[in-house]
């Protein structure tokens, strides 16, 4: 399978999915820890993607999104945002809310 290939696989087999540099239990930057947390804080079961192992994934994911940053979240293979969107998005409620509707809280 192609990089792309692979990252379409990754988003359809998990309904919340973190592409972030290192993983869940022991992020290699602030901005993913960020977003981990949030979604730790949320009470939900994700898939933590670590692009550091292949940097294939970690420019394929730039490229699958358009989006030139990382962490990438993906929720019910949607592309939701990188750190500020998410964190905006808790603040007001409104993750929470989406999570909600797409019943994975």
């Amino acid at each position: 399978m192609n990089t792309k290939e692979i990252i379409s696989k990754l988003i359809d087999e998990n309904d919340i999915c973190l592409f972030m540099k290192g993983t869940p239990d022991s992020p290699q930057c602030g901005f993913s820890m960020a977003v981990s947390n949030v979604l730790k804080h949320l009470n939900v079961n994700f898939k933590g993607i670590n692009v550091l192992e292949d940097e294939n994934l970690r420019q394929g994911i730039k490229d699958f999104s358009d989006w030139p940053t990382i962490p990438q979240l993906y929720v019910k293979k949607e592309f939701i945002g990188g750190c500020d969107i998410v964190k905006e998005m808790f603040a007001k409620g409104e993750l929470k809310k989406l999570l909600a509707e797409k019943k994975l809280i």
